[in-house]
This record gives structure tokens, C-alpha cells and sequence, in this order.
């Protein structure tokens, strides 16, 4: 049997992503709403109001936590939303059907050149332009999968199992790849003592959930003293998010033990970060002012812009070919590349990582930041009714294959299409 872009691989996997994506996608319609709403509110009378909201400040200035809402939304609420996707990553290389290196390489490849191709485009933009500013080359980088959910859930579009789970592993490995510019790039000064003194709750931290405890009045003041450790030493935040994902175990210590300690963690956590953490964190750096960006010709906004959508395009579609090409791989099948195309561009629906690096390249309440997040905003929207035209001319086909995935004729609680995969 030749092998397949796009499988639908296991059954159990299957139905874990499927629950993933219910509660993303409810996430999603938030974050949307969130955002929505932040920008009306800025853009009425009312504006100075929002801005006296999000400037208030509050924590303890001796330990370096004296943060205004907005900041607290980002550099604590994101943590959040950083921790499930290092659970969600550690998990699927370890446990999932991405420990497979072929299954892998597909939206790993597809990630990277996804996020190489924006930030190529933009550079170019900016280095060309008068006015430019390649600082913010790694605004248009990252996809934002409960945004991508929000598209899909808004338009109705029955999208195979398949395809889901390729964006939804598109977006955690580019989410890792983001953390990890975020480190890099932008960390501006860099204290060593309160970054080494983190690595003391984080290595307890460790040692606990190795031995698989579960005691949240435990694990949540380690937790709380990392982060601080991290944000102190100018290194952002959210990077221990990840650092504590990336300590908890996987699999279970024996077949009769229950779900892992991650997927314990991610069940817990994912609703928290979808539900409230990532909409919030929506609300307090969406509510850019229009009129205070610099206009649609602007380089910032043009090179995001161009890099969401022309540049995530080129990149996811262009790597996925490579892998097909060098693997000698066949599309699954029922599945087309006017399929992988309209999934190349709703990738370019880029919202809460790339708000965030954008406060960090230009400061935020900037007016580069105003551009970029207007960039942000319109890139995102084309990209959204781009990938609707595509996919949604393929709604009926897509109605087809689902049907064919959740048939069980047997009433065995599997589909039998994953009975005769296990047979294959």
C-alpha cells in the first residue's frame, strides 16, 4: 500500500483530536468575539476608556510584577495557553501518531515552511519600502488554530478528520517554533540570576509529576514561582509555560493507571486556556484605534499582510509538495491539491501569537504596533474569506467523506473505516 499525505491514522487518536477541536472551536468563536468587541470599543468615543482599563496596574513592584491588565493578559494568561500547547506537542511525539517520523514530517515541514516564507516576504516588504521596520519579521509567522476553528465552525464546513488534524498540528509545532523566536529575538535584556534560580521550582516541578502527583496546591505555587523567575529575568513569561509542559510525563506508568499525567493536565487546562485566557488576552490587544494606524500603505501592515496571506500560502503549500515529492507519497484518498490549497490559506489566519509578537518587536500602544495589528487584523479576515471560497466549494464532497468516517455498520462504537485501516 503506497504511502499517504493526509491519513486518517488511529481510531483512539482520532477521537481524542476531535475532542480537542470542539472545545478550540468554542474557543475560538470567543476569541473572535473578544476581538470584535475590543476593536468597536476603541474606536468609539469611548476609546479613552479602554485604554484607561487596559493601562491599569496592579502586583507587587518588588518582585517585578507591578504589570498593567494588558500586560498581565500577556505575560500571564498566555502562559496558560503556552502550557496546553507544549502538553498538546509533547504528547502527540511522544504518544501520538506523530511519533511516527513519516507521519511527522508532513506538518512539520509544512510548519516550518509556513513560518519561513511570511517572514521572508515581510522582510523584503519592509527592506524595500521607505519607512520600514524588519523587526517584525516574525509577526506573520505563527497560525492561530481557534481562529482557524472559528472560520471553519462560522462557515459550516465539514472538513475530513484528516485535514483538521493536519491544522491542528501545523499549529502546535508552530507555536513551539514561535516560543522559541519569542526567546531568541525578543528578549531585550536578559538577567541570568532569576533565570537560573527558575530552573529550582521547575526541576521540583519536575521530580513531582515524574512521580505522577497531582496536588494542584503543590504544583500550582512551583509553577507560579517559575513563571516569576522567568518573567524577571526578561526572558517573556510565556516561555515557562512550555518549560513546565515539556517536564510532564506522557504515558502512564501501567496500562490499568488511567490517562497520562499530560493528558490529565491537558484536559484540565485546555478549557481555561480556549475558554478565558486566550480571549482575554484577544481583548486587551485587539482594540487597536484605526485612525491611529498609518494608513493601508503603510510597510508594517503590507508586509503582515503579504506574509499571511500570500507568504503562509506559498509556504505550507510549497512544503507539503516537497514532501509528496521527495517521499513519492499519494494524496489520501478523496482528497485533492484544491484541498491542501484552501488549508495553505486558512493557515494564514494568524491572530494570538502574532498580536503578541508584535507588542514585543514594537512596543505596545505604539504606532507601529497600531500598524501591525491592523495588519494583523485585515490579513487574518482575507486569508478567513480566501479559504472559505475554497473549501466551501468543496462542502459537499467534504459531507461525503465525513459520512463515510462515521459510518459503523456493525455498532461496534468504531467506524468501520478504521477496522479496515487496521486490516491494511
Amino acid at each position: 500500500m503506497p504511502n499517504r499525505l493526509f491519513g486518517r491514522g488511529s481510531f483512539v487518536e482520532t477521537s481524542r483530536i476531535a475532542e480537542i477541536l470542539r472545545t478550540e472551536t468554542t474557543g475560538g468563536l470567543l476569541l473572535v468575539g473578544a476581538a470584535v468587541a475590543a476593536l468597536i470599543w476603541a474606536n468609539t468615543p469611548w476609546s479613552e476608556t479602554y485604554e484607561t482599563v487596559s493601562d491599569y496596574a496592579f502586583g507587587p513592584a518588588a518582585l517585578h510584577l507591578h504589570l498593567t491588565v494588558e500586560e498581565w493578559a500577556a505575560d500571564g494568561l498566555l502562559a496558560i495557553f503556552f502550557f496546553v500547547a507544549g502538553l498538546e506537542l509533547k504528547r502527540e511525539f511522544v504518544a501520538g501518531d506523530l511519533r511516527d517520523p513519516r507521519r511527522a514530517a508532513l506538518p512539520v515541514a509544512a510548519a516550518v515552511g509556513g513560518m519561513a516564507a511570511p517572514a521572508v516576504i515581510y522582510v523584503i516588504v519592509n527592506a524595500t519600502m521607505a519607512g520600514g521596520a524588519p523587526r517584525g519579521w516574525a509577526i506573520p509567522t505563527a497560525t492561530d488554530i481557534a481562529f482557524a476553528l472559528a472560520v471553519l465552525g462560522l462557515i459550516n464546513t465539514h472538513l475530513p478528520t484528516a485535514l483538521r488534524t493536519f491544522l491542528l498540528t501545523l499549529a502546535v509545532v508552530d507555536d513551539l517554533l514561535a516560543i522559541t523566536i519569542i526567546a531568541a529575538f525578543y528578549t531585550t535584556s536578559l538577567h541570568p540570576l532569576p533565570l537560573l534560580l527558575a530552573l529550582i521550582p521547575l526541576a521540583v516541578f519536575g521530580v513531582l509529576v515524574q512521580k505522577r502527583v497531582r496536588w494542584w496546591w503543590l504544583l500550582l505555587p512551583l509553577a507560579l514561582v517559575t513563571w516569576a523567575l522567568v518573567h524577571a529575568s526578561g526572558v517573556h513569561a510565556t516561555v515557562a509555560g512550555v518549560l513546565l509542559a515539556f517536564t510532564v510525563p506522557v504515558r502512564r506508568r501501567s496500562p490499568g493507571d488511567g490517562p497520562g499525567l499530560a493528558e490529565h493536565f491537558e484536559h484540565r487546562w485546555r478549557p481555561l486556556s480556549a475558554g478565558l485566557a486566550v480571549p482575554v488576552f484577544a481583548f486587551f490587544s485587539a482594540g487597536v484605534t484605526v485612525s491611529a494606524a498609518g494608513g493601508f500603505g503603510d510597510p508594517v501592515l503590507v508586509g503582515i499582510v503579504a506574509g499571511l496571506v500570500i507568504g503562509k500560502t506559498a509556504g505550507v503549500l510549497g512544503s507539503t509538495w516537497l514532501v509528496q515529492r521527495f517521499t513519492r507519497a499519494e494524496l489520501a484518498r478523496g482528497l485533492s491539491w484544491w484541498d491542501v490549497l484552501g488549508l495553505a490559506v486558512l493557515a494564514g489566519v494568524g491572530f494570538t501569537v502574532a498580536l503578541l509578537i508584535a507588542e514585543l518587536a514594537f512596543g505596545a500602544g505604539t504606532d507601529r504596533d497600531a500598524n501591525a495589528k491592523l495588519g494583523i487584523l485585515v490579513g487574518s479576515l482575507l486569508a478567513a474569506a480566501i479559504s472559505t471560497v475554497l473549501l466551501r466549494g468543496r462542502n459537499t464532497h467534504y459531507r461525503e467523506l465525513v459520512a463515510e468516517e462515521e459510518r459503523d455498520d456493525d455498532s461496534d462504537g468504531i467506524p468501520d473505516v478504521y477496522q479496515r485501516d487496521d486490516r491494511r
